[in-house]
């Protein structure tokens, strides 16, 4: 799920270099979180959310198969 959400975020944004991707599993849970560069939050998140809420729903679809419950933060 890492990769997945790496590989979204640095087509979005203008500074690939510096989005990180850390992922924490606790049992069937995982959190992965997303920082990306202030200037590229706005094009991360998008209006209203629309593309975070799009990043969740790939994220969730993808982890559907294993079983696990994932939450994406951007942070």
């Amino acid at each position: 799920m890492k990769e997945l959400v790496e590989i979204i975020a640095k087509a979005l944004v203008d500074n690939p270099d510096e989005v990180v991707v850390t992922e924490k599993e606790d049992g069937r849970n995982i959190t992965i979180e997303l920082h990306v560069a202030s200037s590229d939050m706005g094009k991360v998140i998008g209006k209203q959310g629309r593309i975070a809420k799009a990043i969740r729903s790939v994220v969730k679809a993808a982890s559907s198969k294993d079983n696990k419950r994932v939450d994406v933060e951007i942070i």
